[in-house]
């Protein structure tokens, strides 16, 4: 464990989030917000494209769910390869492959060449490789860090998420607009903009050097072995069971209102694109804001007050969002509740994954993180749901339902199980981190 006169910050300069003061984290970090950036941008680019290309909302809609199947099937295998394998080589070849993947886009676009599949086929490509990407990331930056900076560092990987996803279709959109004077001109610029977001990712991984090394060996179980022990810690472990379980919750049932936001905005609302834009906005805004006060954090004092609180409070707002759309149609009102919402669901997803961290040991957190990806891949299927069920009872009863469920399971199984409400009050020690 670090000490903590490495921790303190220097008297008289600026105070560093405590994730900054490791040097690892900081490069990782770095290469981090370089990929997400691109990965936004692609989004962008790729959905565009198809659209470009097709004029079908159908396609735009296979080519999304092209990159959701193979994530929520393979996440669970590319758990056991993150800790089977040294997890910096592997993320190194997740950028590779993705760069590349992109960087032929573009050229095929660039070219003239382009057609439906060829977006579809990259889409699936990046689909599959993120299974593997994302836990060996998420599992790996706990490595470079001591425990008492752990929660800022989960909370400036969120900042990375939640900033991008908010400037990076501006920056998209200023590249399609501005480069050349043909559309696919500008949109093959931004699959190459993407794929440098990954090559820069890269050369980071080249520079990281993890405190203690990351050699991961994963035993010699065969690889359905090692799933089912990952598979068989999740089932008896009460406190990792539910973070999951909270999680799969935000997403699906929670996380509706952001596909059916067209919906509530123009049907129930009244108002345009414009407006709408701004809806999804203040709850990025609230999201944001929270995750930068988290940030400067070393650690959330009451774990289980903030997940099972922050669920609750989360849910209902989401409830009454939908409701008071119908009832009131406020927009003002509307706007506020968004903003309530995204500070909510901020704070108690912080904490659940900053705990998780704590709780998984790292021989396992590969796995467990790779069945927790799984979760926020089941957001594109939160809609479908969700828009299921308003066919029979509208749209905003649809997703009052999901807020109230999600409500429902914190207080539910924290009421069931003591385990869970005393989470934070004993917590293994995952391997520290040197500052140096």
């Amino acid at each position: 464990m670090a000490n903590d006169s490495q921790n303190a910050a220097p008297s008289g300069r600026l105070r560093l989030p405590p994730a900054f003061h490791y040097p690892a984290y900081r490069v990782y970090w770095g290469g981090s917000l370089a990929s997400i950036l691109g990965f936004q941008v692609f989004l962008f680019s790729q959905f565009n494209l198809i659209h470009h290309l097709t004029g079908s909302a159908a396609f735009i809609g296979v080519t999304g769910a092209a990159s959701a199947v193979p994530s929520i099937f393979l996440n669970l295998y590319g758990g056991v390869v993150a800790d089977r394998m040294d997890r910096r080589r592997l993320l190194l070849a997740t950028q590779l492959i993705n760069a590349a993947v992109m960087a032929l886009l573009g050229a095929l676009t660039f070219a003239g060449r382009v057609e439906p599949w060829h977006v579809i086929a990259v889409s699936f490509v990046s689909g599959a490789v993120f299974a593997f990407d994302n836990p060996a990331r998420q599992s790996l930056y706990p490595r470079l860090v001591a425990r008492e900076a752990l929660t800022s560092a989960v909370a400036f990987q969120s900042v990375i998420w939640q900033g991008t996803r908010m400037i990076g279709p501006g920056i998209a959109g200023l590249i399609v607009a501005n480069v050349g004077g043909d559309e696919t001109l500008g949109l093959a610029s931004g699959f190459y903009f993407a794929a440098a977001g990954f090559f820069v990712m890269a050369l980071a991984m080249t520079r990281l050097r993890i405190p203690g090394g990351d050699n991961q060996t994963g035993g010699g179980a065969s690889g359905m072995q090692a799933l089912a022990e990952g598979l068989g810690f999740i089932r008896r472990d009460p406190v990792v069971r539910f973070l999951i379980l909270m999680s799969f919750a935000n997403a699906f049932f929670g996380g509706a209102h952001l596909i059916l936001m067209p919906a509530v905005a123009s049907d129930v609302l009244g108002v345009g694109r414009d407006l709408q834009g701004w809806l999804l906005a203040s709850g990025g805004a609230g999201a944001l804001s929270v995750t930068l006060v988290v940030g400067t954090r070393r650690r959330v004092r009451a774990p289980a007050a903030m997940i099972i609180g922050g669920a609750t409070l989360y849910g209902l707002l989401l409830a009454a969002f939908a409701l008071t759309a119908e009832w009131v149609g406020s927009y003002p009102l509307a706007l506020v509740l968004v903003l309530a919402m995204g500070v909510t669901q901020s704070a108690y997803m912080i904490t659940i994954m900053s705990s998780l961290m704590m709780a998984t040991p790292d021989h396992m957190r590969g796995r467990v993180l790779g069945v927790f990806g799984i979760t926020y891949a089941m957001l594109p299927l939160s809609g479908l749901q969700a828009g299921i069920l308003a066919e029979f009872i509208g749209v905003p009863m649809a997703l009052a339902i999901g807020g109230f469920i999600v409500s429902f399971i914190a207080v539910a199984f924290a009421a069931a199980n003591p385990k869970i409400r005393a989470l934070g009050r004993q917590q293994p020690e995952p391997q520290a981190a040197a500052v140096g």
